[in-house]
């Protein structure tokens, strides 16, 4: 599917705004022949520099080369005058982790589905040479809010085409709890990077929180890069030796002894689930799902809030220089445009830059019990929200773009609750209007 020179206005009807990136905003669209909906990525591509065209053209490259019933796909792909327009699967269902924490029953078999879904996907990129990058729980997407819905691999902007599954050094790139030791070192890589990223995830599914993890970001990459992961008590207890021997057989340090796809796919935890996985109800792992969803929405707000507070400075910076040079100078007036802005890596990321989910600091304002660090965390996001157009995901800088006077500080704690208590949670949340 080439880019065609069809006008996109002949062919669809735009609708509200979904989501926007630093070059790019969704819409919904409805297309006038069939009155079908989809959603539509609409590029400026004035605003790309050869870099980013690249990595447009790639994107749009890949995607419509994949068509399977667990990858969003691509439908159309309009080329006209300043815009890039990609026509994709309009999915309504939202993230499987947000899902997930909404249902009535949830056990070790939904989890084995779930994983399940996710596998297939990508055995069939891996099939087609193709390597995501950058699975993680924002980029799985459900369908539709009915029931048993596609679980649908997302985003696509940082995969690559590997020629005869050659590894090689294709860049940085990922987010920093699912990255792989192989890319932390700098060595060659290539399919077993998802791979990493599945176990991590399958990981988060049975329980509620990650493997790996730290408020520091050094220590992060320490524990992955030495494969410093466990099953505490008692959480593990209740889950199937099976479920903990795949997580062991995706987390494999060493990359050409890694479990692939579809290698995956055959273990009687996934192919069998109905006679090996668990089917009791996993209470606990939807409430430690439940905070982490809002850690990881606040961390996101953070960047962004972060983001906006830079620019809002920078201009008020260009607005104070424009005011001196005026009053000294009338006859040649002032630059008034603010430093260039950086763009949280998580909206638009480059090829070879990693997802960084927050560099803010902590500034304590009043020390929490855990409990009480859970439920502010929820209560800021929840506040948080209402102050930007919130749109799909709550993951770009648009989110918070009216929020400028507002800055929020991260809370400390990761992992399995009973440990915060190791590391004191803080949360600071200061509008100033």
């Amino acid at each position: 599917m080439n880019a065609t020179s069809t006008k996109f206005s002949d062919n669809y009807e735009v609708k509200e705004e979904l989501g926007k990136g630093a070059f790019s905003v969704v819409r919904r669209c409805v297309q006038k022949s069939t009155n079908m909906e989809f959603a539509a990525k609409i590029i400026n591509t004035r605003k790309l520099n050869s870099r980013d065209f690249q990595k447009l053209e790639r994107e749009a490259r890949i995607c419509r080369r994949l068509k399977h019933p667990n990858i969003v796909r691509l439908h159309d792909n309009i080329q006209e005058e300043g815009f890039h327009y990609l026509v994709f699967d309009l999915v309504t269902g939202g993230e499987l982790f947000e899902d997930i924490v909404r249902r009535e029953f949830y056990s070790e078999s939904d989890a084995s589905h779930c994983i399940q879904q996710i596998l297939e996907s990508i055995a069939y990129c891996h099939s087609n040479g193709v390597v995501h990058r950058d699975l993680k729980p924002e980029n799985l997407l459900l369908a539709s809010r009915a029931k048993g819905a596609a679980v649908k691999l997302a985003d696509f902007g940082l995969a690559i085409e590997l020629q005869n599954d050659q590894e090689a050094w294709y860049g940085f790139a990922g987010t920093p709890g699912y990255l792989s030791p192989e890319v932390l070192n700098k060595d060659p890589y290539g399919k077993p990077v998802d791979i990493w990223a599945c176990g991590v995830i399958l990981y988060i599914l049975l329980v509620g929180y990650p493997p790996f993890w730290d408020d520091e970001q050094n220590k992060l990459y320490s524990q992955i890069k030495n494969g410093a992961y466990d099953y505490p008590s008692p959480e593990w207890d209740t889950v199937t030796p099976e479920a903990k021997g795949l997580i062991d057989s995706m987390l494999t340090l060493n990359p050409k002894k890694r479990i692939t796809a579809d290698e995956a796919l055959k273990v009687p935890w996934i192919c069998n689930r109905e006679r090996v996985a668990s089917m009791v109800h996993r209470q606990e792992t939807v409430e430690c799902l439940r905070q982490f969803n809002a850690r990881r929405k606040l961390k996101a707000a953070i960047s962004a809030v972060t983001v906006i507070n830079r620019m809002s400075s920078a201009f008020r910076s260009a607005q104070t220089n424009s005011a001196d040079s005026g009053s000294s100078s009338a006859s040649s007036p002032p630059s008034t445009t603010p430093k260039k802005r950086a763009v949280p890596a998580h909206s638009e990321p480059q090829p070879t830059v990693v997802h960084v989910e927050s560099t803010t600091s902590v500034q304590p304002s009043k020390a929490l019990t855990p409990e009480g660090a859970i439920l502010t965390t929820m209560i800021a996001t929840r506040n948080l929200s209402t102050l930007g157009a919130c749109c799909q995901g709550a993951n770009s800088p648009e989110w918070f773009v009216r929020a400028f006077m507002v800055s929020v500080v991260l809370i400390r704690g990761s992992g399995p609750p009973e440990r915060w208590r190791e590391s004191p949670s803080f949360v600071h949340v200061d509008r100033r209007s």
